[in-house]
């Protein structure tokens, strides 16, 4: 149960009766930007009403926008998964999922995974194997080579675009430097190298002749992967472009930086060299380690927007903080290990 003051359709959706299916039991996930309602077969995801500048959520009209987008985007790989976007309607005095009232609201519905083979839980349980890597690189592969590309696309690899989001990073974490999270020698570490190699102009202009600048993923880590009887990857970045147009490395460096935060380099490299190979792409390392910076750095400003919240509850808040912590001394490792 969450400690902070929850919107009346969320309430609402909490009961069991007010779904058109089977439910046994409703469990409410949070995350800075959305409500996750796991109701039986289905999850149905509800963005919240913010804005963080690289979002806008604020209004109906771009919520029901987004939810479409997000389903239109992510069936370029798991189309299975991503059922419908589904109003929630006032009806009369109650509240309920796709009902005849006006919408208040809009969700998207998804086919529930198996949660114990989400790829978190099977790293938890020492169950990540090369195998199941080579399973989500046989995915990746054909996906970045069919994804969008073009003009407009490859536009976004140029270092002053990169810079964009780089630079809003650091703003947007500012205020929390010096807190239990980030200190003022991590902060200048980082924002040191990567300002610096954003000043070396040739490797992102190869990257951009070699045709690695796609309509990628934008949010490739484990979180977002279930490792069931076949492999998904699923909830793409749907609300901003220029977080999902970027190299190939970028998308790719995230999952490696995962597998380095969960201990495991030896299955990062071997990810990271499985990809390269399948995907004939050696200039990925050269991209490598200001890419895992980069990721790390954006996980531990969502630990911390996370933490901040005034809507999620202590024991998240505690986690979030600490895994944001973490995320910034990886990124100092990469920081200066790249130096």
């Amino acid at each position: 149960m969450t400690t902070g003051p929850l919107p009346p359709y969320i309430l609402a959706l909490q009961d069991r009766a007010a779904f058109p299916h089977p439910v046994d039991e409703v469990r409410l996930v949070q995350t800075h930007i959305s409500y996750v309602l796991l109701a039986g077969d289905f999850a149905y995801k509800i963005k919240k009403p913010v804005n963080f500048g690289f979002l806008d959520f604020t209004t109906l009209a771009q919520r029901r926008h987004f939810c479409e987008e997000e389903l239109r985007l992510n069936r370029r790989l798991c189309p299975e998964l991503y059922l419908a976007v589904e109003p929630i309607t006032q009806d009369g005095e109650g509240i309920c999922l796709n009902g005849q009232g006006p919408a208040i609201e809009y969700c998207l519905k998804m086919a529930r995974m198996p949660e114990e083979r989400m790829m978190g839980a099977v790293i938890r349980k020492g169950e990540l194997t090369r195998a199941l890597l080579d399973g989500i690189v046989d995915l990746l592969v054909p996906f970045y080579r069919q994804a969008e590309s073009g003009a407009e696309i490859t536009a976004f690899g140029r270092p002053e675009a990169v810079a964009v989001n780089v630079r809003e990073n650091f703003e947007q974490t500012r205020s929390f430097v010096g807190g239990p999270a980030l200190s003022p020698a991590q902060f200048e570490t980082i924002s040191r190298y990567a300002l610096n190699f954003l000043g070396r102009e040739e490797l992102f202009a190869a990257r951009m002749a070699a045709g690695r600048i796609r309509d990628c993923h934008g949010d490739l880590y484990s979180a977002n992967i279930c490792l069931a009887a076949r492999t998904y990857i699923y909830d793409c970045i749907e609300f901003n472009q220029r977080f999902r147009y970027c190299d190939v490395a970028s998308d790719v460096a995230f999952l490696a930086m995962d597998l380095d935060f969960h201990h495991l380099p030896e299955l990062s490299h071997y990810f990271i060299a499985r990809f390269s190979e399948r995907s004939a792409d050696p200039g990925l390392a050269t991209m490598l380690d200001f890419y895992k910076c980069y990721r790390a750095y954006v996980r531990g400003k969502i630990g911390l927007f996370t933490a901040h919240a005034p809507e999620v509850e202590p024991a998240v808040k505690a986690a979030s903080l600490e895994g944001a912590k973490r995320y910034f001394a990886l990124a100092t490792s990469y920081a200066q290990d790249a130096a």
